[in-house]
């Protein structure tokens, strides 16, 4: 079978735009697929390069498709399962910056060249000060953007016109602020020209962005039937959730040379967002996508669920989490109302993708840490806007103690029991510890040293009016009639 390829996607040759820090599938599912998009629906006009910023790794599977591939997303669509099939041709090459390093400094010299996209992982966006300028690159993605910008700098005789703008997807707070922040202290390290500082500061943008789709990756077991569905041989297609989110924040409106709103605007779930703070749209995920996660997985797990799917079928979970949702989470958010509830039934609508096998007890993983961090602000707002406790968030904690409940901890993880079978609860040592040593007490006791613990919630919240007697009343609950009894009654 004929591997997919220029001839095939019919590529148009266009200015290049976009290098891209990192290959990976998250990026070719949702950045180059956007900008695929802004190619055939706005005036974009622009391609794109790949640069494999690591040392390890191949990039022939690339060259071999001429950097061609399938983005398939798998999901519901206007409350139909379907599948959408695109064969992206925004990519126009895959550039090693270790074995062609010549061709990779190069692409600084572009004249077309406007925007640097980044995913190098969560620990890719920090400073090194062993870093050293003189590498062939530089062993740091930092240090790498540095010496690219000071490339670019130097080839434009300080062009204030031919500065980059900067889209980091990492998944880390203000992402594009931390960037520069490590390009600034680079820039310092290597005694780099006060010009060039200059220029980096007001030639170049550095945006902070949010980015949200589940990419579930190459459909290795089932690979061979899909390229007879497609008709051709693809070994670096990916695949997702239609559902996607951009949210792009900058000082400067950057909307007009990126046109990614206007190629979304009528794609059912995919929404790109420009604007000077990102703060309430993140937000926005924690609390309501994050934090129904967290708030429901562990009591549909005792309840007798597995997946996040299977959950949503059944009415008892289903209108717990709706509750939580729209009547505990959503009023203590700062957004238009009618914005976060169309968010919310996006959120319902991925929890329901047929394609995705999405595990409760993966969820699980540390727990403790998650629920401070996804559902104790939405608690704490609420009792303070509400002047009363948020049942279903109050109960979530209940089921958090039921979930946690056991005495042997095995290797790293407690072991707790469902209908007499086991299962790993995972977290840290020191939480696992707590558990194991306090979950036979007298459920009041257990309940007021959870409660008390403040390197699990930072305060004691004993201290919220009524909150240890009512997580007291719902464990006691729990433990007396099951999970599922408990939960009907709140439900």
């Amino acid at each position: 079978m004929r591997s997919l390829d220029k001839v095939i996607t019919e590529k148009k040759e266009r200015p290049i735009k976009v290098v891209q820090f990192g290959e990976g599938n998250f990026l070719r599912a949702f950045v180059d697929y956007m900008i695929d998009i802004a190619n055939e629906k706005t005036d974009f006009n622009g391609d794109i390069v790949l640069i494999k910023p690591i040392e390890f790794g191949s990039l022939e599977s690339f060259h071999k498709q001429e950097c061609q591939y399938t983005v398939s997303l798998r999901g519901n669509v206007d409350g139909q399962a379907a599948v959408l099939n695109r064969k992206v041709s925004s990519v126009a090459d895959a550039v090693d910056s270790y074995t062609e390093y010549e061709k990779y400094i190069g692409l600084a010299e572009i004249e077309t060249l406007r925007f640097v996209v980044s995913n190098t992982t969560e620990a890719g966006i920090v400073f090194d000060d062993t870093d050293q300028f003189d590498l062939n690159p530089p062993k740091t993605f930092p240090g790498k953007l540095t010496k690219f910008l000071y490339h670019r700098f130097e080839t434009f005789n300080g062009d204030m016109s031919k500065g980059l703008i900067m889209l980091p997807v990492e998944l880390i707070d203000d992402n594009g602020i931390m960037l520069k922040k490590c390009v600034m202290q680079l820039i310092e390290l290597w005694g780099l020209s006060k010009e060039f500082k200059t220029w980096v500061e007001e030639a170049c943008i550095f945006t902070a962005t949010l980015v949200d789709r589940i990419v579930t990756g190459y459909p290795r077991a089932t690979e061979a039937e899909e390229w007879e569905k497609l008709g051709y041989e693809d070994r670096i297609m990916v695949t997702g959730e239609p559902f996607a989110l951009w949210v792009i924040e900058s000082d400067k409106d950057i909307s007009k040379e990126l046109p990614l709103d206007k190629a979304m605007a009528d794609m059912p779930g995919m929404d790109v967002v420009f604007t000077d703070n990102h703060k309430p749209y993140k937000q926005r995920k924690v609390r309501i996508l994050n934090g129904a996660h967290t708030s429901f997985v562990l009591a549909a797990y005792l309840a007798g669920k597995d997946i996040v799917r299977d959950s949503m079928q059944d009415d008892d979970i289903r209108n717990f989490m709706l509750k939580t949702i729209y009547e505990e989470v959503i009023p203590t958010l700062s957004l238009p109302e009618e914005e976060l509830k169309a968010f919310a039934g996006e959120v319902v609508n991925r929890f329901n993708n047929p394609y995705v096998d999405h595990s409760l007890l993966a969820i699980s993983l540390n727990s403790v840490s998650k629920w401070r961090a996804r559902c104790m602000p939405s608690f704490l707002g609420y009792v303070e806007k509400m002047g009363k406790l948020p049942d279903h968030l109050t109960f979530s904690m209940a089921t958090l103690m039921a979930f946690y409940t056991g005495t042997e901890i095995r290797g790293k993880a407690l072991i707790g029991h469902r209908d007499g079978q086991e299962y790993n609860i995972m977290d840290d040592m020191a939480v696992l510890e707590f558990f194991r040593d306090n979950c036979e007490k007298e459920t009041g006791a257990f309940v007021t040293a959870f409660l008390g613990n403040e390197e699990f919630f930072g305060q004691d919240l004993n201290k919220v009016s009524g909150l240890t007697d009512a997580v007291t009343t719902y464990l006691d609950d729990i433990k007396e009639n099951g999970m599922r009894a408990a939960l009907c009654k709140i439900s």
